[in-house]
C-alpha cells in the first residue's frame, strides 16, 4: 500500500488522482475534513469516475508531529510519498515552519526506518539549493547565505532529516521542483498569480526562476519511484523563464492587461520596509521581506538534465500549454 502525506495540496491531489488512475491501494493524511472536498474537486476535472477514484482513497487525519496517528497511517505501507509542508515566506513563521517541516519530516523518516518501508519519495524545492551558479544543478549545494528565506531555510533542514534516513538505510529519492503551475488552488503558492494577474498588476520584477507543470511532477515522482533509482535528488524545471514572460502568458490567457512598468530594487527596498510597518500595526501576515524581494530580483538558472538522463523518454510540458490549461481552469471556476 502507498501512503501519501500532504494529499489535499496541489502536488499532494495530483498524485493521488495518477495513483488511484492506476488502481494502486492508496492511504493519505490530512489535517482538515474541509480540505478534502478540494480533492474531489481535482479528480472531477480530469475524469467522469472521479467519485469512483476518490472513494478508493483511505484517509486518516493526522498532523506531521501526531506520531500516534502517524504509526497508525504506516500500517501495511511499503513505498511513502512526503508532500505534506508548511509554506510561508513571513519570517514570524520561524518556529512553525521548523516544528512542521524539519521535525514533521523527521517523524517521516523514522517512521519509514520503524515500518522497514521500501521507498521514500520527498518533495522539497529548489530553494534548498544554492543559487550564485551561472546554471544551477543537483550538485549545487546550499550555500546559507543570508538571503535565504525562513521557507528555504526549513526546508533545508527537512532535506537532512531525508538524508539522515538514506544513512539509515531508507532508499529514498528527492525531487526539487520549480514553481509549481496547476490548477484548483487558487489562494496559494502560483494560485495566486492567477488571481493577482486577472485584478490587474502594474508592476512586475526583473527576475525570473524555474517552473514546472504540476502534472510533470507526479510523473516524475511515480516513474522514480518505480525505478532501481535510489538516494539520487532531481531538479524539475522546464527552463527559465522570467516573471515578466510568465505574466504576460497568464495575462493573455485571462484576457487581462499587461504590467507596464519594472519595479527596481529601490523601490523593493522601500516595500519590504513599508510592508514590516505594516505588518507591525495591523498585525498581519508579511506580504513582502527582504528575501523575497532578493529573489524576485535574482535571475536563477537550472539544469534538469539528470532527470530526462535518468528517466528514458521524460520531458517537461511546455510552461505556455500549462499556463494555458491552468488558466481555463480558472476561467471557468472562479471568473464564471
Amino acid at each position: 500500500m502507498v501512503l501519501v502525506t500532504g494529499g489535499t495540496g496541489l502536488i499532494g491531489s495530483h498524485l493521488l488522482f495518477k495513483l488511484t488512475q492506476k488502481g494502486l491501494l492508496v492511504r493519505a493524511t490530512y489535517r482538515k475534513e474541509s480540505n478534502r472536498e478540494r480533492v474531489k474537486d481535482i479528480f472531477a476535472y480530469y475524469s467522469e469516475d472521479s467519485t469512483a477514484l476518490y472513494n478508493g482513497i483511505q484517509w486518516v487525519e493526522a498532523d506531521l508531529n501526531d506520531v500516534p496517528k502517524l504509526s497508525l497511517a504506516f500500517q501495511d505501507i511499503t513505498h511513502v510519498y512526503h508532500c505534506a509542508a508548511l509554506i510561508s515566506f513571513d519570517p514570524s513563521d520561524y518556529k512553525l515552519l521548523r516544528k512542521t517541516n524539519i521535525r514533521g519530516t523527521a517523524n517521516i523518516v523514522n517512521l519509514c526506518i520503524n515500518h522497514a518501508v521500501e521507498k521514500l519519495c520527498y518533495v522539497s524545492t529548489i530553494a534548498t539549493l544554492g543559487y550564485d551558479a551561472d546554471c544551477i544543478d543537483e550538485e549545487t549545494y546550499w550555500d546559507g547565505n543570508q538571503n535565504q528565506s525562513v521557507y528555504a531555510i526549513s526546508k533545508y533542514g527537512a532535506e537532512m532529516e531525508v538524508w539522515r534516513g538514506i544513512q539509515e538505510g531508507v532508499s529514498t529519492v528527492i525531487v526539487n521542483p520549480g514553481v509549481v503551475l496547476g490548477p484548483g488552488f487558487w489562494s496559494s503558492g502560483s494560485g495566486l498569480l492567477f488571481d493577482l494577474v486577472k485584478k490587474g498588476t502594474p508592476f512586475v520584477t526583473e527576475g525570473g526562476t524555474g517552473y514546472v507543470a504540476v502534472q510533470d511532477v507526479v510523473t516524475a515522482m511515480v516513474r522514480l519511484m518505480n525505478a532501481t533509482i535510489e538516494n539520487q535528488r532531481y531538479i524539475l524545471t522546464n527552463g527559465h523563464h522570467s516573471y515578466f514572460e510568465i505574466i504576460s502568458m497568464i495575462s493573455r490567457e485571462l484576457n487581462a492587461k499587461l504590467p507596464k512598468k519594472m519595479s527596481s530594487s529601490f523601490w523593493l527596498a522601500i516595500a519590504w520596509r513599508v510592508d514590516w510597518i505594516v505588518s507591525k500595526v495591523f498585525r498581519r501576515k508579511r506580504r513582502l521581506t527582504r528575501q523575497l524581494s532578493y529573489t524576485l530580483q535574482k535571475k536563477s538558472y537550472y539544469s534538469a538534465d539528470k532527470i530526462k538522463q535518468d528517466l528514458e523518454g521524460f520531458d517537461f510540458t511546455a510552461i505556455s500549454d500549462s499556463i494555458c490549461s491552468t488558466s481555463q481552469f480558472f476561467l471557468k471556476e472562479v471568473c464564471s
